[in-house]
């Protein structure tokens, strides 16, 4: 890949510890990273680069670039007193790569992000959802395991989970709550929460659950609901489109931000004994709410830009997530620090600024705005 945001995937060097401008010297640690190129990986990358942390990233070979959610914080590997940040191609569908990667970096934390984590694209590919979320996770676990028994060391290992796991429980939903899920890519990820207790419980692994319910931020990818609501506010107080269309408007969801939840993460593999943990805002609200809230804050009525398309509904609904978060507070410390209302007008401000810049380059006509409704 070419050095304008990525690397090549070469075996990573010995590590400087090197004075850095953001975050001190190197701390010792390493961690290794699967879905750093996603919302939650960027974020937890900037989190542990400020704690000190060296960080390996595995990404997928792709035609396209996709890392731009790294590209801030993207140091050239050939300035090796400065970049502590590595990008290496592997996948979860091939356990060779991830156990060449293991041993190679010998992380003291590894943090299994990656999936297929659109629920409605997982109805249409089943089988790549739950060979990628729960047999890939499967695959990073056993190779965590054999790098243990190879070489002695210790290695923490994150496991992400999802609030769509409870499916169709009623809430609130804690770490006792059964799971029902839902769809294909929720009962994966209630396979992969499994085999993660199952290797901590046959094999000693210090391996986590962190059972996460929604988390956004400007960073979420344009095809999750929230961030397709807030894309189209901007676009619409800029005159690019008319309308947005979505499906199920009276669904709940407990969101919050996801520059929270990564510190979750970071917390549960600093304890002196491996658990799981729901991590919430205990606050739910419905996809109206949300509307209301955005399409208000630039003093727009949502009604006369939303259409419901039925194509948007899932096969079976999930119809409301409140987690309770009462154990992750009293034992991690942790809490939320972004609110339901400054979330939205958070990406509200982002995307907004998104479309101006966008309607500059449709007035010189370097792209047309009339592909959209």
């Amino acid at each position: 890949m070419a050095s304008n945001g990525t690397s090549k995937a070469s075996a990573p060097s010995t590590p400087a510890a090197a004075e850095d401008s953001d975050s001190g010297k190197w701390s010792g640690q390493v961690a290794l990273v699967t879905g750093i190129t996603g919302q939650d990986g960027s974020y937890l990358t900037e989190l542990l680069l400020s704690k000190g942390y060296e960080v390996h990233g595995l990404i997928r070979r792709c035609s396209n670039y996709n890392t731009q959610r790294l590209n801030h914080i993207y140091i050239d590997p050939h300035n090796a007193d400065k970049a502590r940040m590595r990008l290496h191609y592997a996948d979860l569908t091939d356990a060779s790569s991830l156990r060449r990667w293991v041993d190679t970096i010998r992380p003291d934390e590894v943090y299994n992000l990656a999936a297929q984590s659109h629920v409605a694209v997982s109805f249409e590919n089943p089988d790549y959802t739950a060979d990628v979320v729960a047999t890939g996770a499967l695959r990073l676990l056993e190779a965590v395991r054999a790098h243990i028994v190879a070489t002695g060391r210790s290695v923490r290992y994150y496991q992400a989970g999802s609030s769509e796991m409870f499916g169709s429980t009623p809430p609130p939903q804690s770490e006792t709550t059964p799971f029902h899920p839902r769809s294909p890519y929720a009962a994966s990820k209630v396979a992969a929460h499994w085999y993660t207790v199952n290797y901590r419980e046959a094999y000693g692994l210090f391996a986590v659950n962190g059972i996460l319910f929604n988390h956004e931020s400007p960073r979420r990818g344009e095809n999750f609901v929230t961030r397709k609501i807030t894309r189209a506010v901007g676009r619409i107080k800029e005159g690019l489109q008319k309308r947005v269309f979505l499906g199920n408007l009276k669904a709940s969801r407990d969101w919050g931000f996801a520059g929270d939840y990564v510190e979750a993460m970071w917390l549960m593999l600093q304890q002196e004994r491996p658990d799981d943990y729901v991590v919430a805002t205990e606050e739910s609200h419905t996809v109206e709410e949300f509307l209301e809230v955005a399409f208000g804050y630039v003093g727009l009525n949502w009604r006369d830009h939303v259409e419901i398309d039925q194509r948007y509904f899932r096969p079976a609904e999930v119809d409301n997530l409140k987690g309770d978060s009462s154990k992750a507070r009293r034992e991690l410390g942790w809490k939320p620090k972004v609110g339901f209302i400054e979330l939205v007008k958070k990406m509200v401000d982002e995307d907004w600024e998104l479309a101006k810049r966008e309607r500059v380059l449709v007035d010189a006509g370097y792209i047309d705005a009339q592909q959209q409704p």
